[in-house]
C-alpha cells in the first residue's frame, strides 16, 4: 500500500476502520530519532514537526472530531536551555506560517495548560491561534501545553475548595462529573484512544484524569517517523479493542 500521498490516501484503500473521537497522542522519540542519525537533538523536533502536520491531515481525513497533542510538559523546563528555546522557535513558526492552513481547513485550535508565568510573546501567540480559529467547527486540535496531569487536578480541585470555604458548595456534593466540569476544557469530551510512539509505555503526567477508560495504543516508531501506515496501524488497533467501561463485555 503506498504511503503518505495527498492524491492517494490508505483511507480509498483500507475497509471501513473505527474512528475515535477522540484521539489524544504523545509525540515521543524526536531526540532518539536524531541521535540514532548523528543529528542533533534540535533536528529531531524539528522532523517532529512535520509529523504533527501529517498528523492534523490524517485527523482531518478520516474524521477524528478531537485531536490532542502532548507538546510540552510542565516537566520539560527541566531540559537544556537551548533546547526549550529551540522547541518555543519552533512554536512561534508554527503559529506563523501554519494558522491559515489550519483556518481554511475549518480547524480550531484549543491550548490547554498553566499559563500563568509563560513569555508574554508565547501567550500572544497561544492567544491568536485560539482566537483566529474560534469560529471553526470542524476538527478540534487541543494543544497541551506547559501542561501536567497532576497539576490539572490539582487546580480543578482548588477550585471546587474555594466553593466549599465561600459556602457557595457542600463538600458531599462533589462528584466526578464536577470535578470533570472545573478541568482544563471540560467540554472536551474524554480520549478514545490515548497514543504513544517511540515503544515507551506510560502516561508521563498527560490527561490522568480523562484517560481513564481510554484504550492505551503503544508503538515502536519514533515520532518523526510516524506516517499514514502507523496512523491507520493504530485505528485497526482500536477496531480490535472491547470497551467496556469497567462492565462486562459480550463474550
Amino acid at each position: 500500500m503506498p504511503r503518505d500521498s495527498v492524491t492517494g490516501s490508505l483511507a480509498q484503500e483500507a475497509p471501513a476502520l473505527r474512528i475515535p473521537r477522540h484521539l489524544a497522542v504523545t509525540m515521543d522519540g524526536n531526540g532518539r530519532w536524531a541521535i540514532a542519525r548523528g543529528k542533533p537533538r534540535t533536528e529531531g523536533h524539528r522532523a517532529g514537526t512535520d509529523s504533527l502536520r501529517r498528523l492534523v491531515e490524517y485527523a482531518i481525513r478520516y474524521g477524528v472530531s478531537y485531536l490532542t497533542v502532548f507538546s510540552f510538559s510542565s516537566e520539560n523546563w527541566s531540559r537544556p536551555r537551548d533546547e526549550v528555546n529551540f522547541i518555543f522557535g519552533l512554536l512561534r513558526r508554527f503559529v506563523s506560517s501554519d494558522l491559515d492552513k489550519l483556518v481554511r481547513n475549518n480547524v480550531r485550535i484549543r491550548v490547554v495548560g498553566e499559563r500563568a508565568g509563560l513569555d508574554t510573546q508565547i501567550l500572544q501567540l497561544i492567544n491568536k491561534a485560539e482566537n483566529d480559529t474560534a469560529s471553526n467547527d470542524g476538527l478540534t486540535l487541543v494543544v497541551a501545553f506547559n501542561y501536567g496531569g497532576k497539576a490539572e487536578i490539582v487546580n480543578a480541585v482548588r477550585g471546587l475548595a474555594r466553593q466549599v470555604q465561600a459556602g457557595t458548595l457542600d463538600p458531599d456534593e462533589i462528584s466526578e462529573d464536577m470535578i470533570s466540569g472545573a478541568l482544563y476544557a471540560a467540554d472536551i469530551p474524554a480520549p478514545d484512544v490515548v497514543l504513544r510512539t517511540s515503544g515507551e509505555q506510560r502516561f508521563s503526567n498527560f490527561l490522568l484524569w480523562q484517560s481513564a477508560y481510554s484504550e492505551l495504543v503503544f508503538i515502536e516508531e519514533n515520532w518523526p517517523d510516524f506516517d499514514e501506515a502507523c496512523f491507520v496501524r493504530v485505528l485497526e488497533d482500536f477496531g480490535r479493542r472491547e470497551r467496556r467501561f469497567g462492565g462486562v463485555g459480550a463474550g
